[in-house]
């Protein structure tokens, strides 16, 4: 995985004693349920983060455990998808943009033009989910190749019912929904399973809403979506998830590998110089790193591995100056 990097100033973390300070870590770990412990510092202020939908779960969860750490920062998390919150946040309108791929090299050339240099730090892990509506008890298991006749250009107005697939599935009308072009799932999802990023049928219902395509495919006897793990799960009595190859998306197959080609990581970009300037920005961004895999669990994503979380700690102390 190729890491984009745009800050170079490293600095080591003050290690705890081995004594009381290690003891007085261990008490606030006790005491916050697992979270690390609070900077202490009282700080105040606004951190303003947008971006992927797939991750604003994620962000929304660290920004719920933050408040309780340092109540006086509003975090406020918008869904414009990963394309439109790099829009925003090339633009200086945001200090943290939230996204299910990494940042494309016309966007970054965006940010350079506008002055905004940035770093990457890879934050969680998600099985990009294929779902179906709980009537469909034909396509338990679809393969990548059956997947690429449902969804790729060439299946426009040609690919219509379920026996056009495969012709063992019944003539049931396929009703297809998935997120919009600003998406980063979107992205994701065409080039793995189409080839080509963007490529993509599109007499499709697109929403940048995940619970569009949840509403859209519980609702049709022949919908078919995709969308993040998260919420597939989170909607478990609408719509049912589908295997890929013969296997299911899960915190195990995302970790180890085996649910390809549709898992994938989750990133934040952050802004270096509000990290710098705005100590709420960058006790939020802290915090958030630390607490990774708690924030993850909470909004049903998948965690970090050991080797991605030293990843994320070298991300992060790269931003610290």
């Amino acid at each position: 995985m190729k890491r984009k990097k745009h800050t170079v100033s490293i600095r080591t973390f003050t290690a705890f004693s081995a004594t009381a300070g290690a003891v007085s870590l261990a008490l606030l770990l006790s005491a916050c349920g697992g979270q690390q412990a609070p900077s202490g510092e009282g700080l105040s202020g606004s951190v303003a983060v947008d971006g992927s939908s797939t991750v604003a779960p994620l962000a929304e969860a660290a920004a719920g455990l933050y408040a309780e750490v340092e109540p006086e920062v509003q975090v406020t998390v918008g869904t414009s998808g990963t394309g439109g919150g790099f829009e925003k946040f090339c633009a200086a309108e945001t200090d943290i943009s939230t996204a299910s791929r990494e940042i494309k090299d016309e966007e970054a050339a965006k940010c350079a033009e506008a002055g905004v240099e940035f770093t990457e730090i890879l934050i969680a892990n998600d099985g990009l989910s294929v779902i179906v509506n709980p009537e469909n008890t034909w396509a338990k298991d679809l393969t990548v190749a059956q997947l690429a006749t449902i969804w790729a250009p060439a299946a426009e107005g040609k690919v219509m019912s379920w026996k056009d697939v495969d012709p063992s599935f019944p003539d049931v009308k396929i009703e297809a929904f998935g997120p919009g072009t600003d998406s980063g799932t979107f992205d994701f999802f065409t080039k793995a399973i189409n080839g080509e990023e963007g490529a993509s049928r599109t007499d499709y219902s697109a929403s940048e809403d995940d619970n569009v395509i949840v509403q859209g495919v519980a609702g049709a006897k022949g919908g078919i979506g995709y969308l993040g793990l998260s919420y597939a799960e989170l909607n478990a009595q609408q719509v049912k998830l589908v295997s890929v190859d013969g296997v299911m998306p899960s915190i195990e197959t995302v970790q180890d590998g085996t649910y390809t080609p549709l898992g994938r990581p989750l990133f934040i970009y952050v802004n270096n110089a509000n990290f710098t300037d705005n100590k709420a920005v960058k006790g939020f961004v802290e915090y958030f790193v630390d607490n990774a895999e708690l924030a993850a669990e909470d909004a049903l994503l998948v965690g970090l591995t050991a080797e991605q979380l030293q990843i994320a700690k070298d991300e992060l102390a790269a931003l610290e100056k």
